[in-house]
């Protein structure tokens, strides 16, 4: 029973795997199918797209293909256009080049023939040159047998005599261009030398542009430096001066073109070494107060100037500037002392022609103001003067007199001249300038026999102090033309040979005397 039950369970278990295999085939079967129609439609779609595509790309390549030839037509054209242009430029310069030919071969027959010319013409010239060549010798044979001369001698006298016109005409010339270059130059000149070595010569500049301190030991040369050199940076910011420290033993360079900056740095450096306190904080007081100490020396001292010759009436601010010149020099002569003697001469010389003293004075004192602060303004110090006495108030006639006194300006009265004067006779003094008196008589000897030793000289004179020589020549000798050539030839031979401060004038005067005797 059990088998039996067991076997029919099998056979239904069979054949319900049989059906269940049947139907899972079947299915297999129909998604087969259906995968092959989808991949079919899916090939047909594709198919139809690639197609469309195919259409596509030739159409835009017959569109491409069309307007690629529609470019290079119209380029080609254009192309053709510039050919013909081309074409036609080249025919026209060809035409050109043709003309230019025929024009080559007319002129080279022209050359041809002015060359056969030319050689006909320089035959026919050497021809006669040779003709003339003897027609001189014959000449000179007739002229050497009538005058009693050698052809030689004759040269020599022809030469001597056209030397001597020469000469004289060249002399003639110079005096003419002398004149005329005097007329526009001369001025211009004078000022702008005298003021470049006035200000910079270098005989003066080392010795007139530097201050000595002294210290009591070398070891203070490091503190005046400082740590890392704070200190004498410092020194240099607050006085404008520059500091030399260097191997001199026990001693301390100040330099510097400016006198009253240089005054407070040596004040102030001194005070420093004194006091033994060197620090930047203590240098920028010190510094300070030496301004003030300064300041009110220069103030005393103009105030001092103008108080010993009875000059009042003048700006404080302009008795300042002048006494600033307390510490400024000229050819090593104090400007200040050089202005109150002018002022003094001035009076003088006004009080002999009946003229206004205490005017002369004022001008004599003022007329040097410029130099008070000609380091720091451009120009000539006559006219800073004048633009500084006029801006504080003077009269005309003083500011006039300032601006004339070296001739920058023309002079307009009296007292100009009487300024002028006055201010000569303060330089020229022998001695105002450090000048020995053994150095100046012999630079003065040296002048006049420089002079003396050319030919027509008779006498030789020097005046001003060196600054002017007067030559007297023999009316015989020289000739007012050749009295110019022989100024300059002084003048040259004193260049050369001596060394003096600023110019010397040269004036050569012939005389001509007519002497007549009565007879009875």
């Amino acid at each position: 029973m059990n088998s039996t039950m067991m076997l029919a369970l099998m056979l239904v278990l069979l054949a319900v795997g049989a059906v269940i295999l049947y139907v899972i085939k079947t299915k297999l079967d129909q998604q087969k199918l259906d995968f092959y129609e989808e991949q079919r439609v899916a090939m047909e779609g594709a198919t139809k797209k690639a197609q469309t595509l195919l259409k596509e790309a030739q159409l835009e390549a017959r569109s491409r293909l069309l307007e690629m030839k529609s470019t290079f037509d119209a380029e080609t054209e254009e192309t053709r256009a510039e050919l013909k242009k081309e074409e036609r430029r080249l025919s026209k310069k060809s035409e050109k080049l043709d003309n230019l030919e025929d024009q080559c071969v007319k002129r080279e027959r022209s050359i041809e023939k002015n060359e056969r010319d030319v050689a006909e013409k320089l035959e026919s010239v050497i021809q006669k040159e040779e003709y003339y060549a003897q027609l001189l010798e014959d000449t000179k044979k007739e002229l050497e047998k009538v005058s009693g001369m050698t052809l030689e001698q004759a040269k020599a006298l022809l030469l001597k005599t056209m030397e001597d016109e020469a000469r004289h005409e060249g002399a003639k010339m110079v005096k003419k261009i002398t004149t005329e270059v005097k007329e526009n130059a001369d001025k211009e000149a004078k000022k702008i030398i005298s003021t470049a070595i006035q200000r910079y010569a270098g005989d003066y500049v080392a010795e007139r542009t530097v201050s000595v301190v002294n210290l009591p030991g070398d070891e203070m040369k490091g503190r005046i430096i400082g740590r890392e050199g704070r200190n004498i940076r410092a020194l240099e910011a607050a006085t404008g001066i520059d500091l030399i420290i260097d191997d001199t033993p026990e001693a301390v360079i100040l330099s510097g073109f400016n006198p009253v900056r240089r005054e407070v740095a040596r004040l102030s450096l001194e005070k420093l070494i004194s006091d033994g306190r060197i620090h930047p904080a203590r240098i920028e007081d010190v510094v300070a107060r030496a301004t003030e100490e300064v300041d009110l020396a220069i103030k005393e001292a103009g105030e001092q100037a103008a108080f010993d010759l009875g000059v009042h009436g003048i700006d404080p601010e302009l008795i300042k500037v002048l006494g600033k010149l307390k510490f400024r020099t000229s050819y090593a002569q104090n400007v200040l002392q050089h202005s109150v003697e002018v002022a003094f001469l001035a009076g003088v010389i006004a009080a002999e022609l009946g003229l206004d003293i205490k005017l002369a004075k004022r001008m004599g004192l003022l007329h040097d103001i410029g130099k008070a602060v000609d380091h720091e303004v451009d120009g000539a110090h006559a006219i800073i003067g004048a633009n500084l006495a006029k801006k504080y108030g003077e009269k005309q006639s003083v500011v006039n007199a300032i601006a004339a006194h070296h001739e920058d300006q023309m002079p307009e009265s009296v007292y100009d001249f009487i300024v002028q004067s006055a201010d000569a006779l303060s330089g020229a003094r022998p001695g105002a300038r450090k000048e020995s008196l053994e150095n100046y008589v012999k630079r003065l000897e040296d002048l006049e026999n420089i002079a003396n030793s050319f030919d027509g000289v008779v006498n030789t004179y020097a005046i001003q102090a060196g600054r002017e020589i007067r030559v007297i020549t023999e009316s015989e000798k020289i000739t007012d033309e050749s009295a110019m050539l022989l100024s300059k030839d002084i003048a040259r031979q004193i260049e050369e040979n001596l060394t003096f401060p600023g110019q010397v004038k040269v004036v050569v005067i012939r005389e001509t005397r007519a002497v007549e005797y009565t007879r009875k």
